[in-house]
């Protein structure tokens, strides 16, 4: 990758020229797919101004937003529309369910499509569809249609996320990678803080419908600022040539690497643990403890801060300085402390405890989140220097497949108690902890972004 490509939005991205040997000693030989040799012509966003660079930094920041902007602005919604649909909580549950399904299927797609066509034309298209999806979520007039609705909202969206990763791979390697991607935080982070605060306020003036307009709207005006403001980052001569069989063979190599395999399942079970708190945070807060819509409001949106400063910590402090594995892992140990803790307060083992230790808890586990989702990513992008849309789709499939499954089982024993989702994260963190160790062997010396061993 020139090293042009790592100048134009982050100051510290000079540091890709000193990481690109390095990362050669971590990219295993299955991960590197090969169906089109690797041209020296530079994509367009590459080389222009530090102020352009900066615009593409926050419209990235917009592209990763709308996962949570799809989700948490319509989280304080969740026990209107069961009383509005005359539907039980674990069915209004799918709704969100079938959004991430939608979101892990359709990067499966997506990611693939960028690597031989380019960026841009597969996220506008994306982005189109995804504004129609949430007009049609705005009229369900049943349960099942709303389902279904946000089944296409979520395999539309896909195209800004898994998008916005491959552009990060287009331009970055090793730790400034792992910095922008927590600058990325920052800015996508914003999103998690102001939805559910304006979803909070939407519901004052009007109903759950409300919501999905106001999204609709957010959808069009961030189409409009990509077909404006984003350059196509994937060069024609580093595109793939092939069709689908180029993109299985792709992301059949990729699965093939046992260390890229392991960063994906950790990602992905991490992203379960947390996914287990979006899904069963609304009734926890709200109707275990009595809060309205808009404290919980107010509490997620401090959780967001949480991830949002640990996030900057991770970037601006300990990356660089600390071996990339230590700190995923100590991650990994705080998200498992936290979910044990959830766990036994919601057991009783403590009596009776009111609101303020169980936010505190959720609180420690979303500010962790701030360690381990850029890290996993960066580590696992790090595998392949091709087929960057592919191995971003394969992380994000896993990570939203694993959310879906999460999201039914946090709701099976009702709204009543929260004993389900604190086994589900903590049995979710316990898994990522265990595919980081065995899969990926941090402590065998295998070099990393940083080039030492561990």
């Amino acid at each position: 990758m020139p090293e042009g490509g790592a100048s134009i939005s982050d100051p510290t991205a000079n540091s890709t020229a000193q990481t690109d040997s390095t990362e050669e000693s971590t990219t295993h030989p299955a991960a590197r797919p090969t169906t089109h040799p690797t041209a020296s012509a530079a994509p367009p966003l590459r080389g222009t101004a530090g102020r352009t660079g900066l615009l593409v930094t926050f419209l990235l920041g917009g592209l990763t937003a709308t996962p949570p902007l799809a989700m948490d602005m319509y989280l304080p919604a969740l026990p209107e529309v069961t009383r509005s649909l005359h539907a039980p909580a674990a069915t209004v549950q799918l709704t969100l369910t079938t959004c991430l399904a939608g979101m892990a299927l359709g990067q499966l797609v997506v990611g693939p499509m960028s690597d031989r066509w380019g960026r841009r034309r597969p996220l506008l298209i994306g982005l189109a569809v995804y504004v129609v999806a949430t007009v049609l979520c705005a009229f369900a007039p049943t349960v099942g249609l709303l389902v279904a609705f946000r089944l296409l909202q979520g395999l539309a969206g896909a195209a800004a996320i898994v998008i916005a990763r491959a552009v990060v791979r287009d331009l970055y390697d090793g730790v400034a990678m792992a910095r922008f991607f927590s600058n990325l935080m920052l800015i996508s982070g914003l999103a998690p803080i102001m939805a559910p605060l304006i979803g909070g306020q939407i519901l004052r003036v009007t109903d759950w419908r409300g919501v999905f307009v106001v999204l609709a709207v957010l959808g069009v005006l961030l189409a409009a600022l990509v077909w404006a403001k984003l350059p196509e980052t994937l060069a024609p001569a580093d595109r793939h040539g092939g069709g689908v069989g180029a993109a299985l063979d792709a992301m059949r190599r990729l699965l093939a690497d046992r260390v890229f395999a392991g960063y994906m399942l950790t990602g992905g079970f991490a992203f379960a643990s947390l996914f287990a708190y979006v899904a069963a945070s609304p009734f926890v807060v709200q109707e275990i403890y009595g809060a309205s819509p808009q404290t919980f409001s107010l509490l997620f949106g401090l959780n967001s801060i949480g991830l949002m400063i640990v996030g900057q910590i991770n970037g601006k402090v300990l990356v660089g300085r600390v071996r990339l594995d230590r700190v995923l892992g100590f991650g990994l140990c705080v998200v498992v402390v936290a979910a044990v803790a959830l766990l036994l307060m919601s057991l009783g083992v403590f009596g009776e405890v009111g609101l303020v230790p169980v936010a505190a808890a959720l609180f420690v586990l979303m500010s962790a989140m701030g360690i381990t989702m850029p890290n996993t990513q960066t580590l696992a992008l790090m595998r392949t220097r091709q087929a960057a849309g592919a191995a971003s789709a394969l992380l994000g499939t896993a990570s939203f497949l694993v959310g879906a499954i999460a999201s039914p089982l946090v709701g099976i024993a009702g709204e009543d108690t929260a004993v389900p989702m604190a086994v589900v994260q903590l049995t979710a963190a316990l898994a990522a902890l265990a595919c980081f160790t065995g899969l990926c062997r941090p402590w065998r010396g295998r070099a990393s972004a940083e080039g030492e061993g561990f």
